[in-house]
């Protein structure tokens, strides 16, 4: 059997090609040469072996964006110690839950964390330890008390390497066990031939390390290619997004529509002058076409669109550099193959809506403890997204919403998606949800949720003119028959919209 440890080829590849001096990463407090990382691995590998955890066992990490979390991360990899990442905005029983569900011995939790956190010592049987993290806590004390470890666990490609629990964006939270070698098909997949980082790059993640998104962004891609990475451990807000642009100049900016959209309204957010882009990406929510043009006219840059998930681990289907068009998100990456199947499990044709499925070494290996969800979700080699899509005239791929989100009105699909892109190019609006609801007659209609610019502006005649401004743009049948004005639209803690809670809402009015 040939061994492959993940976490021994990302921090000895540029130590070992002559960039160990060169600064890996900036945090909120200092900045980390390659050497620095791998030291720091190395240390906490032999403190993870101290405490008593073994090849296999897990241990859950919910830290801040922070040196300490990649290096932890990758600590408990060089020995064979299954890191649980997981969200750090969750609740106290969100944590039980995967605290049982993973059997996680051990957790580590930023100090900021800990009232999530210290009762479940009581409560969850089979958690013996907390370890907290930040400056001057206890994993700082215990990881600098121990000499760097200089073996690594001989793990193999397709060994269970870490975790990632899902959004829970239709329901309980599913433990997302991914192998060794995902981390660096990834690579070759993505981020060579999309991103094509290079060691003069600095990459900045406005999503965080606990995403399948921001894992790439901010630890996979920059370690493969000797690229910089800044870390900010508070939440991003335009605010506090602006300020790291402006102070460390990144290179290529990973986001998320919301936030691209919040960076736009921003009064403060500078122009292209004072900004070194050379690449955006967004992944997560389809990106508006309005959202992408109007970044483009600020910046003169493009944002390459794409879509991933928890259970690929990063972005399979992407536009790219050589390859993009508004509205779509792009085509399949090489390494990849797609299907787009009917309800019958017969692939469409094209300009047909279906299920998107997905074949690629980057699939996770299943759901812990949930057989009936894996075999719906990991079909043989083909992993069932969940998503609904179809292939226009150009071959690109065009987003058409969840599989439980779309609706058919009179017998017709009707993306949410597109309804929701029609109402965002008005000026009033900053935010929409479209879902299913029933008339009167039982029929199902769209239903709009709109958060506006203005909270002033909310009246029946704005939504009346809302309504007639999605005919202008659509066919007729597609309109939202109501329009209801809310302050924000339910979210998971990755910023995806709950379509679910907002069905559920209408059903209990």
């Amino acid at each position: 059997m040939s061994s492959y440890n993940a976490a021994a080829e990302l921090v000895s590849k540029n130590t070992l090609n002559g960039l160990a001096k060169k600064i890996a990463y900036i945090d909120d407090v200092s900045s980390y040469s390659f050497n620095d990382l791998e030291k720091r691995v190395q240390r906490t590998a032999s403190a993870v072996q101290e405490i008593g955890l073994q090849r296999e066992q897990r241990v859950l990490l919910c830290m801040l964006d922070s040196f300490e979390l990649p290096s932890t991360f990758l600590g408990c990899i060089y020995k064979g110690v299954i890191p649980v990442l997981t969200n750090t905005v969750l609740t106290k029983d969100d944590y039980a839950y995967m605290l049982k569900d993973s059997r996680a011995r051990v957790a580590i939790v930023d100090r900021s964390l800990s009232n999530q956190f210290v009762s479940l010592i009581e409560e969850v049987p089979t958690l013996e330890r907390i370890i907290f993290s930040g400056p001057g806590e206890e994993l700082s004390e215990l990881v600098a008390s121990h000499e760097p470890s200089l073996s690594y666990e001989e793990t193999h490609k397709d060994e269970p390497c870490f975790w990632l629990y899902s959004s829970g964006s239709t329901g309980r939270p599913k433990g997302t066990v991914h192998k060794h070698s995902s981390l660096q098909t990834t690579v070759e997949n993505y981020a060579d031939p999309v991103l094509k980082i290079t060691e003069n790059d600095v990459l900045f993640s406005a999503a965080k390390l606990f995403f399948a998104y921001g894992l790439g962004n901010a630890l996979t891609f920059p370690l493969s290619a000797g690229a910089t990475t800044i870390l900010m451990a508070e939440r991003p807000t335009p605010e506090s997004v602006t300020q790291r642009l402006v102070k460390y100049s990144p290179t290529v900016f990973f986001g998320v529509p919301t936030l691209y959209a919040a960076l736009l309204n921003y009064e403060k957010f500078p122009d292209k002058k004072i900004l070194s882009f050379r690449l955006c990406t967004s992944a997560g929510e389809a990106l508006p076409i309005d959202l992408a043009k109007r970044w483009e006219a600020k910046l003169g840059i493009k944002i390459l669109d794409g879509i991933g998930s928890t259970e690929m681990l990063h972005i399979f289907l992407s536009n790219t550099e050589d390859s993009y068009k508004y509205g779509t998100t792009g085509m399949p990456l090489d390494g990849y193959e797609l299907k787009i199947l009917s309800e019958d499990g017969v692939e469409v044709n094209q300009s047909e809506i279906g299920e998107l499925y997905v074949k690629g070494d980057s699939a996770a290996l299943m759901y812990w403890n949930n057989q009936k969800k894996s075999r719906a979700t990991f079909q043989g080699e083909w992993t069932r997204t969940g998503d609904k899509y179809e292939i226009d005239h150009e071959g690109f791929y065009v987003y058409c919403g969840r599989s439980d989100d779309m609706m058919k009105v009179g017998g017709i699909y009707v993306s949410p998606t597109e309804v929701e892109n029609a109402l965002t190019t008005h000026l009033a609006v900053l935010e929409v949800a479209v879902v299913a609801q029933k008339d009167k007659e039982g029929l199902v209609k769209p239903k709009a949720y709109v958060v506006l610019n203005t909270e002033e502006d909310a009246s029946e005649s704005l939504a009346d003119e809302l309504k007639e401004y999605v005919k202008q743009s659509l066919a007729p049948y597609k309109y939202p028959r109501w329009v209801e004005f809310v302050d924000e639209l339910p979210k998971t803690a990755t910023g995806k919209i709950q379509r679910f809670k907002l069905r559920n809402l209408d059903k209990a009015s």
